[in-house]
């Protein structure tokens, strides 16, 4: 079989038996990558000398003998929003587009400490806002499981690189849905960590109360062991959490019996296509079969997150992306009469539509006058979200529900509604605004062919308990790994 097809688990096994190398890993890879990255186009940076390099020296220290991390000489892509040092790292915006970063990133330092291989920066919504991929200043990525379909945002490139076997793992960040609904249209497995249990440093933040760096992966061990490498508290983050985290890949081997698992009725409801309800709560069947037990629960608020969640993100985006002003770094307005007019020509021209408007919409309700109306009742409906979940688990140890309303639409369909566009992540955004833990894992396919993905949701920091289930209905479909065909 070839390498690229295999899992980061199969991969390092091989490398400690001395089946393969790190450099036939990465000529798999590449060969790959070389076949089909002009049909996908996942990736804005390929960094191949330098993988190449990093792989030759990973080669050496094993023919030493040396005892080495399970992610040493494992390729990995990485979402070009996190800082890579001496890397390009563009957000996918105009704005950024000669930006290479003096520092890595938190995720990256482990990574790097680990072993992990980075084989190239993958696309995005520009500054991770959009549920398509479609909003990249650089190029529109693919679904590799139907070349017409989006491959689902922000983390569109990082989800279709492990799909279409470009990298058997790689990270993206989430903020209101940004791993678990491309992981869900691309049939892959995405772990949306609890806010707080991955470093955000050198994550170019977009909305900081919600933004969370986590794990793409073919398999759900493959995203253990990702999870289990970047996890944990960091000085250089005043967010991160310094909640000591169960071995999450010694809870693989566990089982549900007895497991309560909770049906929220609100995500089954209108908006949610007949399908996807099917799919998931025939997976919820199969869970039960195993000794899980199921019960229906409700969460109220349901029906106004959405309105919360993008009064909140675009409050926080508009400040945050106040520093792209041309001055120090990025891209700069070749024409200009003064520093006002510097100003205005480098954010209008620099910034794409979908940015602009999560700008102007945040200043809006931040402004005198309106702040009360609208954001601090948000961050109110924010706090009764939390506490409906709160409750909720005092009945059950997981929620499960659809990840998306749908499968993967086509390329145009929502583009020009921002709206029906936003409706996109109305099964994941509560998450994030309750600062929840969640894993989209694949449970169907639709008429269309295209991958149905379940969520599984969790009190915060039971990251263990979510793939600890993942892991078994993995077991009982017979497994999620397979590369998409694009021959």
């Amino acid at each position: 079989m070839e390498l690229y097809k295999l899992s980061a688990a199969e991969l390092a096994k091989m490398l400690r038996e001395g089946k393969c190398t790190s450099t036939q890993i990465l000529d798999s890879i590449y060969e790959r990558i070389d076949a089909v990255e002009d049909k996908v186009e996942a990736f804005v940076t390929i960094t191949k000398e330098q993988a190449y390099a990093k792989a030759k020296e990973i080669d050496e220290k094993f023919a030493r003998g040396e005892k080495l991390h399970p992610l040493a000489g494992i390729p990995i892509a990485i979402k070009d929003n996190i800082c890579t040092k001496d890397v390009l790292t563009t957000c996918s915006s105009k704005m950024l587009y000669n930006f290479v970063p003096p520092y890595d990133a938190t995720v990256m330092q482990k990574l790097n400490d680990c072993g992990a291989i980075l084989v190239g920066k993958t696309n995005m919504d520009e500054f991770a806002m959009g549920s398509s991929t479609e909003t990249s200043y650089f190029k529109k990525t693919k679904n590799p499981r139907g070349l017409d379909r989006v491959p689902g945002g922000s983390s569109g490139g990082s989800a279709a690189a492990v799909a279409a076997g470009e990298a058997p793992i790689s990270l993206g960040s989430d903020t209101g849905g940004s791993i678990r609904q491309p992981a869900s249209f691309c049939g892959v497995v995405g772990l949306k960590p609890t806010y707080g249990a991955v470093s955000r440093y050198g994550l170019v933040a977009f909305a900081s109360s919600l933004d969370q760096i986590g794990p793409f992966g073919r398999t759900v061990e493959d995203v253990a062991m990702l999870f289990s490498a970047i996890c944990g508290r960091d000085p250089m983050d005043a967010t991160s959490s310094k909640h000591e985290h169960e071995d999450v890949m010694a809870a693989l081997n566990g089982d549900v019996k007895g497991l309560r698992i909770g049906i929220p009725a609100e995500y089954f409801g209108d908006g949610i296509d007949a399908e996807v309800k099917e799919s998931v709560m025939a997976a919820v069947k199969k869970l039960e079969e195993q000794g899980a037990i199921v019960k229906e629960i409700s969460l109220p608020s349901t029906k106004y997150a959405l309105p919360a969640y993008y009064i909140i993100a675009s409050a926080e985006a508009s400040s945050n992306l106040a520093r792209f002003d041309g001055v120090k770094y990025g891209y700069r307005a070749k024409e200009f009469t003064d520093l006002t007019d510097m100003y205005e020509r480098t954010r209008s021209e620099g910034f794409g539509e979908e940015v602009k408007r999560r700008i102007m919409l945040g200043t809006f309700v931040l402004s005198s006058g309106y702040y009360d109306a609208y954001y601090n009742r948000a961050k109110l409906l924010q706090r009764q979200i939390a506490d409906e979940f709160a409750k909720g688990f005092e009945e059950c140890d997981i929620m499960i529900t659809p990840t998306s309303p749908s499968t993967a639409f086509k390329f145009g369909a929502n583009s020009s509604d921002p709206v029906k566009m936003y409706a996109a992540d109305i099964c994941t955004i509560n998450v994030n605004i309750a600062g929840l833990p969640g894993i989209s894992v694949p449970c169907g396919v639709g008429a269309d062919g295209m991958p149905i993905g379940m969520q599984m949701i969790g009190p915060k920091f039971s990251e263990a308990t979510l793939l600890r289930t993942a892991a078994n209905y993995e077991k009982i479909c017979g497994g999620f790994g397979s590369v998409a065909d694009l021959d």
